[in-house]
């Protein structure tokens, strides 16, 4: 009876070949056909969007969904290892409450609406812009509080060029192409002083 029952049951088989229980001996049936989720699943190399460092990712998906992310061993970054914060960059792209769309608030509303990318964009354009324009400095001129009695009256006005109305806060996982970008935009174009990256808060 015990041969006939051994197959079903680990805990028997164990017992009578006299193992510890961590091997095949201690699989059930139903053990023995599971199958990991990302079995066959297709595998896209990725770069951890959480900091500065850029540990290697691994994206396991399947017809357009993603099943797992987990480190990858051939990082030169990181090799396979990743923080707190990398592991949980599943959660990070899958949790029910990620917010999919842009979302805004007008002045004195009490509720959030629903924006599309483009014409949030837009706005964003728009109000750098008018911001720039209202408060540019082109000269010392132009500064706040600047008494022409005290430079002189001969003395010609020194080039400023910029406006402290609009500030830029640059995101970890920027790279130098990005930021060489960034800071020929925004502080050549535009005249930004405040230029800062979240990195360092």
């Amino acid at each position: 009876m015990a041969s006939e029952a051994s197959p079903r049951w680990p805990f028997l088989r164990q017992l009578l070949g006299r193992t510890d229980g961590t091997g095949s001996d201690a699989m059930s049936a139903r053990t023995r056909s599971l199958k990991a989720r990302t079995d066959g699943a297709a595998v896209a190399r990725s770069v951890c969007p959480y900091c500065g460092v850029g540990c290697g990712q691994l994206a396991y998906h399947r017809d357009g969904e993603l099943l797992a992310i987990e480190g990858d061993r051939e990082s030169p970054v990181s090799q396979g290892t990743l923080c707190p914060k990398g592991s949980a960059s599943y959660q990070l792209m899958t949790h029910p409450t990620r917010l999919q769309r842009v979302r805004y608030r007008a002045p004195g509303a009490s509720s959030w609406s629903d924006l599309d990318l483009e014409t949030a964009m837009d706005m964003v354009a728009d109000r750098v812009w008018e911001s720039r324009r209202r408060t540019f400095v082109e000269t010392t001129s132009d500064l706040p509080g600047h008494d022409p009695c005290r430079t002189g009256p001969n003395q010609a006005a020194e080039p400023v060029g910029h406006t402290t109305a609009v500030a830029h806060l640059g995101g970890a996982t920027l790279d130098n192409e990005e930021n060489y970008l960034i800071k020929k935009l925004f502080t050549g174009g535009l005249g930004m002083v405040a230029v800062s990256n979240q990195a360092r808060i």
